[in-house]
């Protein structure tokens, strides 16, 4: 009689550890499907968390493109197993079956797709125009920007941010650039106003590309208009013309007799205003030239500048130009 009740007594606690086993091994799977297991995406999927979104927002968005099974399981699991740190804004990329749990840390970590815009140095606004309207990832109109309120660089943008949000950011780089720039200005700089130091800037920008020249340029610039001489820089006649794009061809004898706000072949002084966006270092050129006698400079075939005190040796240097480009089968 006592074995048989001490039979039962094991079976009853057999059954009742199966139950419990029964019990936590549903629970484990449970957890495993919504929380820690293989997410539903069978592909990479974007989803953008809007600035103030909240983990229940972000939770619906998620649900909507297929990242996680539903909007309250996530929530339940996320409450009761993840990490209270916010979630931040911005777009994100979830790779195939990500679980629910890395879903939730990816969001936490701020971890976004890193979207990029590139404003190369010497672009004019209207390319810098053409160049943020292209980007289709981008929302809204937005207007040409003045010229020389751009400053040049590679900006981040997310997928869905307007356009002029995008442009505002570049033109408040190129303020607070200048700004800082300006305090550096050396009493050998011709430049007034930052006005000015963006249009010579812009000059100085179009004339060389090679680096290591840009002061020497700007000692150039800054040495004629300290003399009342004409600047006579090229890019000048053609902005009118292009609005800053090539022209394609050679400068024809009228454009360069051309009065206007720009031509600076035709008149002394600086320009109305910028040719195009100045990098940062040909605007702490301007603010910072070389001290140099130099008044001339021409091209010395190899892409960069021979640079010359008078007229003879400048006219030596243009006929050594010209020769070369003669023996290399130029016309």
């Amino acid at each position: 009689m006592a074995k048989r009740r001490s039979s039962a007594k094991r079976g009853g606690i057999g059954c009742l550890v199966l139950l419990i086993l029964i019990v936590a091994g549903a629970g484990w799977l449970t957890v495993h499907r919504n929380w820690t297991g293989a997410g539903p995406a069978e592909r990479p999927t974007a989803v953008v968390v809007p600035p103030g979104a909240t983990l229940a927002a972000a939770a619906r968005e998620l649900e909507k493109v297929g990242a996680v099974r539903s909007t309250t399981g996530f929530l339940r699991f996320a409450r009761r197993f993840g990490s209270s740190t916010p979630i931040k804004a911005g777009e994100y990329e979830i790779p195939p079956h990500m679980s629910a749990r890395d879903i939730l840390a990816l969001l936490q970590s701020g971890r976004t797709v890193q979207r990029l815009i590139t404003i190369p140095e010497g672009m004019p606004s209207i390319e810098v125009f053409e160049r943020i309207a292209r980007e289709k990832l981008l929302t809204g109109k937005l207007p040409i920007p003045p010229e020389g309120s751009v400053l040049p660089g590679t900006y981040s943008f997310q997928r869905g941010e307007p356009r002029r949000a995008v442009l505002k950011r570049m033109q408040d780089a190129m303020t607070q650039t200048l700004n800082q720039l300006w305090m550096t200005r050396k009493a050998n700089s011709v430049v007034g106003s930052k006005h000015d130091a963006l249009t010579l800037a812009s000059i100085v920008e179009k004339e060389t590309g090679v680096p290591e020249e840009r002061t020497m340029v700007a000692g150039v610039y800054s040495n004629r208009l300290r003399l009342g001489m004409r600047l006579q820089a090229d890019p000048t006649i053609i902005y009118p013309i292009t609005k800053g794009k090539p022209l394609g061809r050679r400068i024809k004898l009228s454009e360069v007799r051309a009065q206007n706000d720009y031509n600076t072949y035709s008149m002394a002084g600086l320009p109305i205003g910028p040719i195009t966006n100045p990098g940062k270092d040909s605007i702490a050129a301007v603010l910072a030239p070389a001290n140099t006698q130099a008044l001339y400079f021409v091209a010395d075939g190899k892409g960069g500048h021979v640079f010359a005190n008078d007229l003879k040796d400048h006219n030596a240097n243009v006929q050594r130009y010209y020769n070369l480009r003669k023996a290399q089968g130029a016309r």
